[in-house]
């Protein structure tokens, strides 16, 4: 993984896409810091570090690992459960950022990255709907020029309601004059529309004077790296940062890897997930270095690298260089740009998650749509880091479901085929008389292996010249105790009544399994395949 191999030529391409990225992490880095309610040069360095470190270690040619929206959000839901002064959660945010590289880099020692598919698609989408919508309503009082509190993101809403005889119109012109022109830039590829924006706005800025008006600008942005030093927090502190690091960790990685793996899909790049891992592990612990804020591969920063021409991951490096040359030549320029124009590029940037489409699709699919509503729900009404863990709740909860509830199939012969298909969706095939040929949809495990042999026991008892049963155990690879115990019941309530029961599929570790159990004649009572195990029971039949 630290080695260099296979680093890309770089071309023009690349240094021309760089700069455009530049453009947009700049005025991104400022808001995302405002959104985790640390300084703005905190997530400008973490940009440029997670960048050069990530271009070393990863593989996506897409990629720019640099700070995002929803880690900025989650970010500020932890810090504010920590106790602590501004000073104290300053350097726990520090610590933060550690450990979540600390836990990339064992997830990835210990090849964890299939875990990701715990965390549904479905659940994902409700979760990027819900965040999408959190945060741009933040942003909305930047946008207009007030400050107003909620104890919930309703009471915000009113809160932004009540306020508008106080709204600023200058700040509300220009951020509306700079929403337009973002989403009107987002229709031609390669044009660098953040950069373009950041520019007018400082323009605007200078000529017009919009300070004067009431327009907030960011001001001198500070950029002095420390070395990190462990804050005076207590042991409370120091616990609850580490509990909820974990739903930082799988956000941050969720996000990065949907959008790496979207991209490389698109073009056939390949990549290894576990690989992936460790370079935002090492990413976040060289932000954690420049006491930075955690970075991941965003969606619309890996998306813009696409549009703006990326060939190699060459163009992270120099999207790093170019942010770090426009801090340090135009830190008086940026000091101009006015604060609207920021929450314009943010709530630009997170329009593509307000699409109902993907959530649309799963209802009309009959599919998750609800688990994806609760989602969203989730952290609309719960906040961030709460609505993170209610949708990782509801991943789990949408498997145990699916598992604990399987269809168990009748099957019968496809004409005078080989081939046995279920009766319910294949009415042309035939039973075989005598015999009932069982088939559950998913796994035997504990939680459902009780409910699903009880029911074939049920119906075939109910039947009447039932001589045998054929089960079909192709889906469950492996079995748990409990499974085994059910199963073993299963088979001896079966010999009571007087049916023979032959498994068909079973594979060779659940067979093995069976045998040190004490089942006994599993020669003859395992088939490879329905049509043999149908074959054997003939006779008996």
């Amino acid at each position: 993984m630290t080695k260099l191999s296979g680093w890309p030529a770089v071309n023009k391409a690349d240094v021309i896409a760089g700069i455009s990225i530049a453009g947009l992490m700049l005025p991104e880095a400022v808001a995302y810091a405002g959104i985790a309610g640390l300084p703005p040069h905190r997530a400008i360095l973490a940009g440029i570090a997670g960048c050069l470190v990530y271009a070393i270690f990863g593989r996506s040619r897409f990629a720019i690992v640099s700070p995002t929206s929803s880690s900025a959000a989650i970010l500020a839901a932890t810090l504010a459960v920590v106790p602590g002064d501004a000073t104290v959660k300053a350097g726990l945010a520090t610590i933060a950022v550690a450990l979540a590289g600390i836990l990339f880099v064992i997830a990835a020692a210990l090849r964890l990255g299939g875990i990701t598919g715990f965390i549904s698609r479905p659940v994902l989408r409700g979760f990027a709907l819900g965040l999408a919508i959190t945060i741009i309503l933040h942003q909305l009082p930047i946008l207009v020029g007030v400050s107003v509190q909620g104890s919930n993101i309703f009471s915000y809403a009113g809160a932004l309601l009540r306020a508008i005889p106080r709204w600023n119109l200058a700040s509300v012109a220009v951020g509306i004059a700079a929403l337009t022109a973002l989403l009107l830039l987002k229709r031609l590829p390669g044009v660098p529309g953040a950069f373009l924006v950041l520019a007018a706005g400082i323009l605007a800025s200078s000529v017009f004077g919009l300070g004067g008006h009431g327009v907030e600008l960011v001001g001198t942005i500070e950029v002095l790296p420390q070395w990190p030093s462990l804050p005076d927090a207590g042991w409370t502190a120091y616990s609850r940062l580490v509990q909820f690091t974990v739903p930082l960790v799988l956000i941050l990685f969720a996000e990065s890897w949907g959008t790496m793996r979207a991209l490389a899909l698109r073009y056939g790049d390949p990549l290894e997930v576990n690989r992936e891992l460790g370079a935002l592990g090492f990413s976040n612990i060289a932000s954690a270095i420049v006491q930075g804020m955690p970075v991941g591969a965003g969606f619309s920063a890996g998306f813009a690298s696409e549009a703006a021409g990326a060939k190699t991951r060459a163009t992270a490096v120099f999207a790093a260089i170019g942010l770090a040359i426009l801090i340090a030549c135009a830190r008086p320029l940026v000091a101009r740009l006015p604060e609207p124009v920021l929450a314009a590029v943010v709530i630009a940037a997170l329009t593509h998650a307000l699409d109902p489409g993907p959530i649309l699709r799963l209802w009309r699919l009959h599919r998750d749509f609800y688990v994806a509503l609760g989602a969203a729900a989730g952290v609309l009404f719960f906040g961030v880091l709460n609505g993170m863990l209610l949708a990782i709740a509801l991943s789990l909860a949408a498997m145990m479901r699916r598992l604990a509830s399987p269809y168990v199939a009748r099957l019968g012969r496809l004409g005078s085929s080989h081939n046995f298909v279920d009766l319910s969706r294949h009415p042309q095939a035939m039973e075989t008389p005598g015999i009932a040929i069982w088939r559950p949809g998913e796994p035997l495990f504990f939680g459902n292996a009780d409910m699903i042999l009880g029911e074939i026991l049920t119906r075939s008892r109910a039947e009447t010249g039932l001589k045998a049963v054929v089960l079909s155990l192709e889906e469950s690879f492996d079995l748990d105790s409990s499974a085994l115990d059910a199963l073993m019941e299963f088979d001896s309530a079966m010999r009571t009544a007087g049916i023979r029961v032959q498994f068909a599929r079973a594979h060779d570790q659940a067979r093995d399994l069976m045998a040190a159990a004490g089942m006994t004649d599993l020669d003859k009572r395992c088939s490879f395949s329905v049509d043999d195990a149908a074959m054997a029971v003939s006779s008996v039949a």
